[in-house]
């Protein structure tokens, strides 16, 4: 009980600093840039990295991108300069997708500690940063939703698994994911779009419909990606600043990782619209 209730207040507190902090978009980005340096730490102790290299970049290309948002107000000068960043990123992530799969160990340059911090964990705050400001507006409300999308396929996931699970997901890297939960997770995220499309309207109800498929999918391989990492690391959780949760990695995995992905579905509704 004692460890429910930690759980519960630092997920409320967690939920209400970030709400509070999108609604304005020098706090969302100082907030983001705060949880990117504690994930990357997280991370590196993960992979026992212990150069400081991987900071750099990661404040380089984050705060590049955020000024670029901030001052220059050009989403077409922001979309050209992220095409190559965007699509090595989903490269590696879907090496790391494939790593999950195969037995066979990643190519050397894929498995480089450098591109890991690079590609995987600055690129997906990079990209939520993009998706906040959609192609030239501050929309908080794009954020929440997704984030509401990630929370609700969680809740059910576990939920649904707990109660119906047989089948497992992945044993061998997360024994308690289940065929059963994530499919719940599927369901009620994509029932939740119909909601959030009525107090986020920025996008049709079809939009936040596949918005929830793509965070359903890739956010629970991105926890199974952080999983493995956890595993090959031989820790139950990514830190401990996150009392009942774990670490801010944790709870971030999923966003970070689905982060591009939809990303690259705003991408191709902005050119065909």
């Amino acid at each position: 009980m004692k460890e429910l209730t930690k759980r519960t207040l630092s997920g409320i507190l967690f939920v209400i600093l970030l709400i509070t902090c999108i609604q304005h978009k020098f706090a969302f980005i100082v907030l983001f840039y705060v949880f990117g340096i504690v994930c990357l730490t997280e991370f590196n102790r993960l992979i026992k990295q212990k150069s400081s290299i991987s900071y750099l970049i990661f404040s380089g290309v984050f705060l590049s991108f955020a000024l670029c948002e901030l001052l220059l107000n050009n989403p077409r000068i922001v979309n050209q300069t992220s095409q190559i960043f965007h699509v090595l990123s989903i490269f590696v992530t879907l090496f790391l997708i494939r790593d999950l799969f195969s037995p066979k160990e990643l190519p050397n340059l894929i498995s480089n500690q450098l591109i890991n911090t690079t590609f995987y964990i600055s690129s997906g705050f990079v990209f939520l940063i993009l998706i906040a400001f959609n192609f030239g507006d501050y929309n908080p409300q794009i954020i929440l939703g997704i984030f509401i999308l990630i929370w609700t396929n969680d809740s059910f996931a576990y939920l649904i698994g707990k109660r119906y699970g047989k089948q497992k997901l992945f044993e061998s890297i997360s024994p308690k994911k289940t065929v059963e939960g994530f499919l719940g997770g599927v369901f009620f995220s994509a029932i939740s779009s119909y909601f959030i499309a009525l107090i986020a309207p920025s996008l049709s109800f079809s939009n936040w419909l596949i918005i929830s498929v793509l965070v359903s999918i890739f956010g629970t391989l991105g926890d199974l990606v952080e999983s493995k990492y956890k595993r090959q690391a031989l820790v139950k959780d990514s830190g401990k600043i996150m009392p009942g949760h774990g670490g801010m990695l944790d709870r971030l995995d999923s966003a970070i990782f689905a982060a591009p992905f939809i990303y690259l579905f705003l991408r191709i509704l902005n050119y065909v619209s």
